[in-house]
């Protein structure tokens, strides 16, 4: 008897906001594996905010995705059948197998992970593409130093919640901004940030003033539209700002900088930049996130589906914040 892959497919670009209409959920049979294939179950899909720029066709550091294919992902899950030998049932993996339930590959992106210490789905979070994100972001262009103040939008975030804990181990003072008075309780209480504010609620620029009283040396970006604005305007002389995301703008809306000058009279630093770039450091980022996780020394959150067919909407939910930290689906 032939398996069925269950699958959900971009089959429309979004005019404006996405909706559940974009996207199609299908069933594949499954093919017989060729000689240097593998197939892995998914157990979990990782949602994350730049799949939502993968939906529009426009320039961009990636190619958008092609209508009426499986909509991108990351993925984490078990071997179940293979002709590679690198590779052998009952393998954990991580790879892009996307949203789907089995993901088939010749083995080039799929990477074997140990869940002794660490659980499957933090591959995908504090242990993965977003957690490197984090480090990197940091590290990389921050480059924090001790006494300094760090800065995090979407603080509560599977990216932010990395910045600021590592900025904290750095000897920073970190502040997190954060939708809603549960995120920021938990970016203080259970992260360990020096402050956080709401930007749902008060005023965003003289909050986050008295959250920065010597001001801002380090920023990395999320989120951009009036959180940027706001903290460009608490920024020291030759602070560094990382743009990791721009979620405001994901909806096609123009999110034009209120003082753009301040980059010149602050001589700052402002740096976008794309993980997957930097293949070279991932190695020592993940080495040093894998030993925290596993010695319970990095806080980390998720929010999980359960099921194929509610990704649409969990994702949807993500691009408005209803998440609390890292956005995932539960597969099996």
């Amino acid at each position: 008897m032939t398996q069925t892959n269950r699958q959900i497919l971009l089959v429309s670009r979004p005019q404006g906001a996405a909706s559940t209409d974009n996207f199609r959920l299908v069933e594949t049979p499954l093919a017989p594996l060729a000689e240097g294939e593998v197939r892995v179950r998914n157990h979990f899909l990782s949602l994350d905010p730049y799949m939502r720029g993968r939906m529009n066709d426009s320039k961009s550091y990636a190619a958008p995705q092609a209508l009426d294919t499986v909509m991108i992902g990351g993925t984490v899950g078990e071997v179940v059948e293979s002709r590679n030998a690198k590779f052998k049932a009952g393998d954990k993996v991580v790879g892009m197998a996307g949203w789907q339930e089995y993901g088939t590959s010749n083995g080039a992106d799929l990477r074997v992970v140990d869940t002794t210490h660490v659980p499957l789905s933090a591959y995908l979070g504090p242990v993965g593409m977003p957690g490197v994100t984090g480090w990197y972001g940091l590290n990389g262009i921050i480059k924090p130093q001790a006494g300094q103040t760090v800065v995090v939008s979407a603080a509560s975030g599977a990216v932010g919640s990395v910045v600021g804990q590592l900025a904290k181990r750095a000897g920073c003072r970190a502040v997190g901004i954060a939708g809603g008075a549960e995120k920021c309780r938990y970016v203080t209480e259970t992260l360990g940030f020096d402050a956080c504010v709401d930007y749902k609620a008060g005023n965003l620029y003289q909050d986050l003033k008295t959250a920065t009283p010597e001001g801002v040396d380090g920023y990395f970006e999320n989120v951009g539209g009036a959180v940027l604005d706001a903290t460009l305007a608490r920024m020291n002389p030759f602070g560094r700002i990382a743009v990791c995301g721009m979620i405001a703008g994901y909806d096609g809306e123009p999110v034009p900088l209120k003082f753009p000058q301040l980059i010149l009279t602050q001589r700052l630093l402002v740096q976008g930049f794309i993980v997957t770039e930097h293949l070279d450091v991932w190695p020592q980022a993940l080495t040093e996130l894998g030993t925290l996780v596993g010695k319970q020394q990095l806080v980390y959150r998720e929010s999980v589906a359960d099921g194929l067919e509610n990704a649409p909407e969990a994702f949807l939910g993500m691009l408005k914040g209803q998440n609390f930290g890292k956005q995932l689906v539960k597969l099996i």
